[in-house]
């Protein structure tokens, strides 16, 4: 079959940089970089979740979900980008892309209602201190995580099969590292009104709404702050609170400007940029920030790392002996 009457191609060329190959030289490195702390920073967040006895309030039992989505949506994306940034080749399978898109989709979906259900936490910790224990209880928590996974998985099964059955362009060159819905949307040659529309809905149930919700929780959650009398207690409010804030910030404000109006001008050209930033910079700063401001975490990093120094003493003191 001649490909240029085949509307549904054998696979796509992600064209990223290709333009500018010292640049994708120096994206390679960069982006290894991230994606190594990315990995070390988001494994011992769940490590020291699941070890330290401390560490296990729902706080951190919804941390330990962040780091694993995060771990899934830059694998799901970035060795393949690391790959197509190394060498010539640029081509992904149709089969290929269509996985990278409902994977890549279903955990950016499921990101959105995981910081809501993380502020919601806050919300509670914070104006709710008496009521916390018997209101975020156990199941609860699994419940709310289980909402984050159905959401997730609806998401991309709304989104994700109609952006396939685009009558893609002839040329099949994403303009873009990977294959989400924008770039996929600006490569159809035929009529993407529904598919705009399906998208701007998806992206306002999914970004907009979450995002409103989680500002509204702050702000209640500012008026609980300000009223707490010691110092103290404001100071640990406000750094518990101000770090989910930032990488709310980070992941809401890069998504709403390439998911809102996928064909705008600004979408095309910055889209690119603002991908490398939410694939590859936001996942990596997201352990960064929970560690270095949050003091709970660096006591069990201290605590991992002593009985490590213990047991390491005790192990010289009996050969010795």
């Amino acid at each position: 079959m001649d490909m240029d009457n085949d509307t549904t191609p054998h696979g796509f060329i992600l064209l990223g940089f290709s333009d500018n190959p010292r640049l994708e030289i120096i994206l390679f490195m960069v982006v290894s970089i991230f994606y190594m702390i990315t990995l070390v920073g988001n494994i011992t967040i769940i490590f020291l979740s699941h070890t330290d006895s401390h560490l296990h309030t729902p706080m951190y039992f919804f941390l330990t979900q962040l780091s694993f989505l995060d771990l899934c949506f830059t694998t799901s994306c970035i060795p393949q980008m690391l790959v197509h940034l190394w060498g010539p080749d640029k081509t992904i399978s149709y089969l290929g892309c269509a996985a990278q898109l409902y994977i890549f989709l279903g955990l950016g979906a499921a990101e959105c209602i995981l910081l809501l259900v993380m502020a919601f936490d806050r919300y509670v910790a914070v104006c709710r201190p008496l009521h916390y224990a018997v209101i975020m209880h156990p199941k609860l928590c699994q419940k709310l995580v289980l909402f984050v996974w159905v959401s997730g998985i609806f998401g991309t099964l709304v989104q994700s099969p109609t952006t396939m059955k685009l009558p893609f362009c002839h040329h099949h060159q994403v303009d873009d590292f990977v294959c989400e819905v924008p770039a996929l949307i600006r490569l159809a040659c035929g009529d993407t009104l529904i598919n705009e529309l399906q998208i701007s809905v998806i992206a306002g149930i999914f970004l907009m709404v979450p995002l409103l919700l989680i500002l509204g929780s702050y702000g209640r959650i500012t008026q609980a702050v300000l009223a707490i009398q010691s110092q103290e207690g404001r100071s640990k409010a406000f750094r518990t609170c101000s770090s989910h804030l930032v990488v709310v910030f980070l992941f809401y404000c890069s998504g709403t400007a390439v998911y809102i109006q996928p064909r705008s001008r600004f979408s095309q050209k910055g889209g690119k940029f603002l991908t490398l930033f939410y694939t590859v910079v936001t996942p990596t700063l997201n352990p960064l920030i929970y560690t270095l401001r949050n003091k709970d975490v660096k006591e069990a990093i201290k605590r991992l790392f002593g009985k490590d120094r213990m047991a390491s003493g005790e192990y010289g003191a009996h050969t010795s002996g």
